[in-house]
């Protein structure tokens, strides 16, 4: 688990934009590196710490001779990427943490965590 903590908080707003796009062109089709460095305009030690970002975050890519393939599925391996902070402020993240499901959830239990108190919702009736 370090090492996927630690490839998280080292990708930046435009690489992670980079891996998505890399996502993306391993699932439809196997790619040469040739192709992929063209398409992503990027060097040969930028492609391959971009692999490595990407397998430290256990997503599995499979490499044959000069080609490559998305082996996990796209949405999981999305659900492995990290989001660049969206800078959004406190009553922005507070009304995300409103809505109902899974992500919201998470929020709040991030918000309880940074305020140290209990989630209230703020459209709760005031005792």
């Amino acid at each position: 688990m370090a090492r996927k903590q630690d490839a998280v908080s080292t990708v930046s707003g435009p690489r992670v934009a980079r891996l998505y796009k890399l996502l993306n062109l391993l699932t439809a089709a196997p790619r040469t590196r040739a192709f992929l460095l063209k398409r992503l305009k990027i060097t040969l030690r930028a492609f391959y710490r971009d692999l490595h970002t990407l397998r430290d975050l256990e997503i599995v890519i499979a490499s044959t001779d000069d080609s490559y393939t998305l082996k996990t599925p796209l949405a999981d391996a999305l659900r492995c990427l990290p989001f660049p902070d969206p800078l959004l402020n406190f009553e922005e993240m507070l009304t995300l943490a409103e809505g109902r499901g899974e992500v919201p959830r998470k929020l709040r239990a991030r918000i309880s965590s940074v305020t140290g108190t209990e989630w209230a919702s703020r459209n709760a009736p005031q005792r």
